[in-house]
Formats: structure tokens, sequence, C-alpha cells
């Protein structure tokens, strides 16, 4: 039902699809039929359907009327004219209608010009002459007759009188052959036509199901990215990047797969199931309890293998969650590995995670690999139990070959629909755990969200000035941790640069992820322009903040599009400026194709100040009220640093710059410098002033700087 549910959205294209497949159920269900007409009408009665005579000799004719009640009696002799000393029948439609009319007394007279019994018609004709019987007592004595013959069902006294029928022809002169022959060839062309109809349906169905899998596959993924790209840095850590990028692709595919197997299969199924009952309730041969044995058979295995297979299969995708996982550490940290000689320990490690899906997905195999010989051991001794009570009834009368091959058919049908289910619960389990997953992502509400009101509109014209108000955070669920940030109060004017320094551990980059929104302040808050940032929308604050993180991300395509990536409007004037102010103009440049030269993977080749600088010239040409440096100068060289910082304070004169440093050196003339220690503000001045008044400032700058350019003698 997770799966399905996926479905309601494509209801349009389901239908057509439910069409198209009970027309080829259809198809397939009306093929045994024909088989069994080939066998009983077309071989064993010469083509002959019906014991209904198309021409009959005047004498057959009064024989037979011998046995005919007077309401029968009326019926044929309105259906038939005289033409020549031979009756004709006028309608050929009537065929089907007069068959239970001349079944009974032909298959009598048959067996009277036979000799059975000790009598011919001739005696009985003259005994109806002299008086010695009545018809109607002869009426009585046929069908007490054919009771001492044993119970022959209706398809055997016609199967009988089509016999006679076939004498009859033969005695007119009739070419037999011809008939059989036109038979085989009406009925052949039908089986024909049905079974191209089957295959254009059956076509047409997989090709709308593998489109609507697509489609849905689509949407999911769409669904998935865009309620992970909403997420606060929260929901990131809680499910993993490695969890997040299985299930947005694995799971998907998985889910996508069994969609089209529930539209092909699943939906099929049923369909020539309860089809394949209906036909062999109307065969009417006493073999129904065959079919009752193996469904049950069929459903006990099912759930036997279910009960032990299913929670492997959640098992085994979270191992795939693991093996990406270790995968993707070990890439990402190949040079580090390499570095260390680690190779030995990371293979070790991935063959651990290896082994494991391994040894579930064995498991899961093995218990899976006893079903279809279970399956076929069913199927095997199905049809053995209807052939040998089968011969049975042929035995007796009681059943024909066709009728036999027919029953034999359906029930096939019948049991290879529950195999197909069967055969589908090897994806099922897999692929209602993959949209368990994945159902978890999209009703996972973000901890960072937009209120259904905001302010942006007393934003129109920001000034960019940033208040931090007794804020205090601890990250999510982790509430009885000590606070990461206590009580922290700074404000941060456009037109001033606001530095932000402390030890590793002691919270600077936290601050910036907060005035961010990549988390929310468990207390306190914190204002632009005198507005809580909760009550603005994300995308209205981000347009205010121009962010560069500590590490630079580029993506893949040219360095244009990297500079470009903070908004469309950005002008190649504009991108221009930004990489001059970067220091990135000059090895932009030096490159063959310039501004349009590409950038691979995560930036992968361009050096690590390269990358920086592009990174802050994406800021830059943002143009935003509020600039957010984390720690984004450490790999410039100072000569580099300088520069840029010369640049960027003439460009963002009037903006609000606030620096999340390390170096010293790249804050010493900052207009406000934090001091950061432990989670609280230590102190917060010039440098000068914090020289004197804050012993982790003045131990950061000795640990940095000579005591001459501290001002303080050797």
């Amino acid at each position: 039902m997770r799966v399905f549910k996926y479905l309601i959205n494509h209801i349009k294209w389901v239908l057509p699809i439910l069409l198209l497949l009970i027309v080829q159920a259809y198809c397939e269900l009306s093929l045994p039929a024909y088989t069994s007409d080939i066998v009983d009408v077309g071989i064993q009665n010469g083509g002959i359907e019906y014991a209904t005579p198309e021409r009959l000799r005047s004498q057959t004719m009064e024989d037979l009327e011998l046995f005919m009640p007077d309401e029968d009696l009326a019926k044929v002799e309105a259906a038939y004219e005289m033409d020549g000393g031979v009756y004709v029948l006028k309608n050929m439609e009537d065929k089907e209608a007069l068959d239970g009319v001349f079944s009974l007394p032909m298959a009598m007279l048959g067996r009277l010009s036979s000799g059975e019994g000790g009598y011919d018609i001739s005696q009985v004709r003259a005994a109806i002459k002299a008086g010695v019987m009545t018809k109607d007592q002869l009426i009585d004595k046929a069908g007490e007759a054919l009771k001492a013959m044993g119970s022959l069902s209706d398809t055997v006294i016609s199967a009988a009188a089509i016999g006679y029928l076939k004498n009859e022809y033969a005695a007119m002169g009739l070419e037999l052959d011809k008939i059989r022959l036109d038979y085989l060839w009406s009925v052949g062309s039908r089986m024909i036509a049905l079974t191209l109809l089957m295959v254009a349906a059956a076509v047409l169905a997989s090709l709308m199901g593998s489109r609507v899998g697509a489609a849905i596959g689509r949407e999911l993924r769409e669904k998935v990215f865009s309620k992970v790209l909403s997420f606060s840095a929260a929901e990131i850590n809680r499910f993993s990047t490695a969890s997040l990028i299985t299930r947005s692709t694995n799971d998907i595919q998985q889910v996508q797969m069994v969609c089209v197997i529930l539209l092909r299969i699943v939906l099929y199924a049923p369909i020539i199931g309860i089809g394949g009952i209906i036909k062999v309730a109307s065969t009417r041969t006493g073999l129904g309890w065959i079919i009752a044995v193996a469904i049950v058979a069929l459903l006990f295995v099912l759930a036997v293998l279910m009960i032990i297979a299913m929670p492997r299969f959640k098992k085994m995708q979270e191992l795939v969650d693991k093996l990406n996982l270790v995968s993707r550490e070990i890439l990402t940290g190949l040079q580090v590995i390499r570095a260390f000689n680690r190779e030995k320990h990371e293979e070790k490690r991935f063959e651990a995670a290896n082994t494991d899906l391994m040894r579930t997905q064995l498991f899961v195999n093995r218990a899976m690999s006893f079903m279809m010989p279970s399956m076929m051991f069913i199927l095997s001794a199905v049809t053995l139990l209807i052939e040998w009570f089968g011969a049975k009834g042929i035995d007796l009368g009681t059943l024909q070959v066709g009728d036999m091959i027919a029953f034999i058919t359906y029930t096939l049908q019948i049991v290879i629909a529950f195999m197909m289910i069967t055969a589908v619960s090897i994806f099922l389990p897999r692929a209602a755990v993959a949209a368990g997953r994945i159902d978890e992502i999209i009703n996972t509400s973000s901890a960072v969200s937009d209120k259904e009101t905001n302010l942006d509109e007393r934003l129109a014209d920001a000034k960019g000035i940033v208040a931090f108000e007794d804020v205090s955070f601890r990250y999510p669920d982790s509430m009885g941790e000590e606070a990461l940030l206590s009580h922290i109060s700074f404000t941060a004017y456009p037109g001033q640069t606001t530095a932000i320094i402390g030890a590793t551990g002691s919270g600077k980059s936290t601050l910036a992820n907060l005035l961010l929104r990549f988390y929310d302040v468990t207390e306190g808050r914190i204002t632009i322009d005198g507005i809580d940032i909760r009550e603005l929308s994300q995308s209205r604050l981000r347009e205010l903040l121009g962010y560069v993180p500590q590490k630079g991300v580029l993506f893949s395509g040219d360095i244009e599009s990297n500079i470009k990536y903070g908004g469309s409007g950005i002008s190649d004037e504009a991108m221009k400026e930004a990489a001059e102010i970067a220091q990135a103009k000059d090895f932009i440049e030096e490159k063959a194709e310039g501004y349009h030269s590409p950038i691979a993977q995560g930036g992968a080749n361009v050096s690590g100040g390269q990358k920086q600088r592009l990174s802050i010239a994406r800021a830059i040409a943002k143009n935003p009220k509020i600039y957010i440096f984390d720690d984004s100068f450490s790999a410039l060289d100072y000569k580099t640093d300088s520069a840029l910082r010369k640049a960027l304070h003439k460009k963002a004169a009037e903006a609000t710059l606030i620096i999340v440093a390390q170096r010293i050196s790249t804050i010493l003339h900052a207009d406000r410098i934090i001091v950061m220690s432990g989670g609280t503000i230590e102190a917060i001045g010039r440098h000068e002033e914090l020289l004197k008044e804050s012993p982790t400032y003045r131990e950061i700058a000795r640990s940095q700087l000579s005591a001459r350019e501290l001002g303080e003698e050797e």
C-alpha cells in the first residue's frame, strides 16, 4: 500500500492500463476454449460443432421425430424447409438453439442404428404403427436406456449425436474433410487474431506502465531533493549524507521498478486468476478442489518465506547505507589515506561493510531460492492430479479430452497467477522498506522553517544592522548537554568590520550558522534592523547575506557560473569586478578560456587558494547588505589577504562585515573584535584594547605576532 499510493496521482494512466490488462486476460482466457474446440470439435467431431444438422434426408428426419416431444418437433418444423427431398436449415444462427433438441434423439438413433440393445429403427417404427407402444413411451424408454448406459455428460451425448450426424453427412455425399478444414481455419484464424490483440494489449500496457514508473521516479526524486534542500543542518546530520544519497537513488529506483511490476503483474495476476476460476467453474469437470489445494499450498509457501525474509530486507537497506557511507568517506579522504599509508586499514573497513551486506543478501537469496522449486513442485503436482483424475473421467465417459486440456490450461493460468505474485514478493518487501525510507524524508519537518506570515516587506530597504540579543544555543536532541553558546550579545553595524576570534571549539562558526539560520537559536534572538530573523522568510534573509564558508565550495560548470551563482541578475561587469576584488582576476585571465574555463566537481582542478578566492568573488558579486566570512582567508598568503581586504573595504563601505578568523593579521584593523572562549564572549574591543583586557586574545596574538608587531619589547 505504501507503493500503491504513489500511483494515485497517475490514475488517468492506471485506468487505461487496467483496461488493457483486462483485454489481455480476456484474450488469454479465450485461447484454451478454442484449443479444446480444435481437439473435440475439429479433430474428434470432424469440424461439426453442433448436433443440429444443416441438411438432413427426409427419412432420417422422420426417424428422429420419433424421439422428439411435440414441443421440440414444432421448433424443428419451423426451422427447416424442404428442398428436393432434403430438409435444409433456414437460419444457421439457430444451430446452437436447436442443439439440445437434436442431441438426445440423434444419440439414441445412432445407438439403434448400430444394433445396440437388440433393436433397430424399423422394429421401433413397426411397433408404434401396430400400436404396441406410443411415441411418449418410446421417449421414456430412450431416457431409461441412456440412463442405463451410465452417467454420461451432455458433452458426451453431444459427441455421440455428432458421430451419427457425420455418418448422415457421409451418406448424403458431403465432403467431411472440407467441413473439418473449414472449421479448423475458422477457429485458427480467431486464435491468431486474439493472440495478436493480446500481444498488442500487453505491449501497450508495458509501455504505459514503464512511463508511469519513470514519472513516479522523477516525482519522488524531485520531492526528496526539494525536501532535503529545505532541511536544516540538524536533519542533514540526522540522516547522514550517505543515507540521503542512497534514498534519493537506490530506494527510489526500487520503488520505480516495483511500480512497473505492480501495473504489469500484480494487477494482471488477480484478473487472470479470477477469470480462470470462472472459466474452470464453467467446465463442470468436478476437479475444482485441485485448484483450492494448489492455492492453499502456494499461500503457505509464500507466508513462510515472507516471515523468514522480511526482516532481512530492512537490514539489507541499512547495510547499503553503511556501505555507501564507508565508500564515500574513503573516496573523499583518499589523499589523507595515502599520506598516512592506511590503504590496508580502509580496505579491511570496506571489506567488513561489504561482507555484511553480502551475507544478508545471500541469506535472502537462499531463502527465496526455495520459492521457485516449491512453486514448480506444486505446479507439477497439480498437473499430475488433473491428468490422473481427468483420465478416469475420460475412461468413464464423463469428460472429453479437449475439456481436460482446457481445464489443465485454466488451472495453470490460475496457479501461474499466484506464482507471479509470489515471484513479485521478492521485490515487494524491499520496495516497502525503500518506500518507508523515502516517506521518512518527505514527512520530516525541518527544524528551521518559515512562518505562514513574514515581515519581509519591512526590510525592503534594509540597512544591515545585525544584533545578537542574549543568544544561547545547543544542538537539537542534546538538551541534557551543556549549551554550545551562552548569553551572546553584540551588534554589528553597516560600514564597520566586526571580527570574531577565539580558540578552536569556542563557537565562532556557530554564530555564523545561527545568523544564516542553518540552526535556530535555543534562547534569545538575532535581529536585522530590529526584526527577528525568524520572522523573515529564509529566502529574504539569505538575499541580504553574502556567505563564504571555511572550505571553499565550487560547483561543476565554469568560472562564470560559479561567480554568478548568487543570482541570475549578476552582470558580466559585476562578475569581473568581484573577481578583481577577490584577487582572482589574474589567474582567471591567465587561463585560455578565461571566465569560461571549466570547473570540475568540487573544484578539483583549481588550488585551495584559487577555490577560496572564487568563493569570495561569488559572495561579492551578489552585493549583499551583510558579508559573513567564516575563516575564509586562511588559504591566502599575507600579500593577497591584505590586498583583498583593502579592495573589499572600498567595495563594502556601506555593508556590514562579519569576519570569523583564526589569524590576528586578518582582523588587526577591525572596528570591533569579539573574543570567544568556551561558548561565551570574553571581551569586545579593538586590537589595542584587547591586548590589555583579554588573556585569550593576548595569548592568540603572541602565538602569531612578534613582540615588535605587538609593540612589546623583546
